[in-house]
């Protein structure tokens, strides 16, 4: 392949080219929230853009609960599958890699490079499983802390994330008001509402009452695939709506299906959620999940404050905070109550709400609106 090739093939792929994970290793003991360490941590992580000498243009971009640090670009010309933002993060694009240096990690507990359930404890020699500590979202941001510290960044810019990203970013401007200018959450809430819980449990229990889950020391090649592929199906259904679903599907059955009457895959939904959860047991571990949506449960943002009222008092930052119509997991209500919260403090925040009609799922779609709102915010 000739240079142009090369180039052309690039600009196809993502505009901000080839980009290579990093392990960021802490050789020190890290004590959880829950009370819990481990003697070390690894955070596998991307970066795009250049940080400046003062080390004031960082944006982090924190993940959503199956996402990863492969955020923009792609990892080389054959694997040309682009990061999971890679419409909103690049050169001239909402968050604008000619401008900022934009990180985005894999979460503290997670399962794509960074220390999690399925790592090895340096103590035993084993895999952690169920011995690892119990994640919070605060453990997420300050291990994050930890990341950028080691890379220079003297403060954010901005802290910038949907559905869990939400979350995080939320926590990140509690936890740092000093060290974050402006936050964009998006698509999230301040504490999980009881049916968002109960979604989660279920996902849980489809994988802990797999036979092949072992009380978490399942095998790393078998484990509880048929569990996690059902754990998928039932939350990729919370991210979609009614209206998304039934346009793209309707009551269409498989091509050249001519029969009824059995428990065979027959309609096309059906089709699209199998795939789902097939695809997603190749990916992403089973431990992990239960570890991450333990998370979203025990978020809390009033936390011991006793009130979000009181919780969001010392914030610093800007706030614009995105809710989405359709989107009934975390709807556009727990969006905007942090906002009023911060208000109520004489805190500078906004609230914009979003009409689509494509559910939780909309903040990763390509959507004019939110890419203006995230471009003229970021200015």
């Amino acid at each position: 392949m000739n240079a142009s090739e090369e180039d052309h093939g690039l600009e196809e792929a993502g505009e901000v080219g080839l980009v290579e994970p990093i392990d960021f290793h802490y050789p020190h003991p890290y004590q959880f929230e829950s009370g819990q360490s481990i003697p070390e941590f690894t955070l596998r992580y991307e970066t795009y853009g250049r940080l400046n000498a003062e080390g004031t243009n960082a944006i982090l971009v924190a993940h959503a609960l199956t996402g990863d640090h492969h955020c923009a670009g792609i990892h080389s010309l054959r694997d040309r599958k682009p990061g999971w933002w890679n419409n909103m993060i690049g050169p001239g694009k909402p968050i604008d890699t000619n401008r900022f240096f934009v990180l985005c990690s894999n979460c503290i507990g997670g399962c794509q490079g960074s220390t999690g359930p399925k790592s090895i404890n340096p103590e035993t020699g084993a895999p952690y499983n169920l011995t690892f500590p119990f994640v919070n979202i605060v453990d997420m941001v300050r291990t994050q802390k930890i990341l950028l510290d080691s890379l220079g960044v003297k403060k954010l810019y901005a802290a910038v994330g949907g559905s869990m990203g939400g979350m995080q970013v939320l926590q990140w401007a509690i936890e740092y008001p000093d060290f974050v200018e402006r936050i964009l959450p998006m698509a999230t809430t301040w504490r999980q509402k009881s049916q968002a819980i109960a979604f989660d449990e279920v996902g849980r229990q489809a994988i802990m009452q797999d036979p092949e889950w072992r009380e978490g020391n399942y095998d790393p090649d078998k484990g509880p695939n048929v569990g996690l592929a059902i754990a998928r199906m039932m939350a990729h259904i919370t991210y979609l709506s009614d209206t998304s679903m039934d346009r793209k599907f309707g009551r269409r059955r498989q091509a050249g299906y001519d029969s009824k009457y059995s428990f065979d895959i027959e309609f096309e939904v059906e089709s699209y959620l199998r795939y789902q959860g097939e695809s997603f047991t190749n990916r992403f571990d089973a431990n992990t999940y239960l570890y991450f949506t333990r998370a979203l449960g025990y978020f809390d943002l009033a936390g011991d404050y006793g009130s979000l009222d009181k919780a969001v008092a010392n914030m610093r930052c800007r706030a614009l905070v995105v809710g989405f119509t359709s989107d009934w997991l975390f709807p556009p209500a727990q969006n905007r109550e942090v906002v009023l919260a911060m208000l109520r403090q004489g805190k500078e925040a906004s609230y914009m709400q979003i009409d689509m009609d494509l559910g939780h799922d909309s903040f990763l779609v390509d959507s004019e609106e939110l890419f203006d709102l995230t471009r003229a915010f970021l200015a």
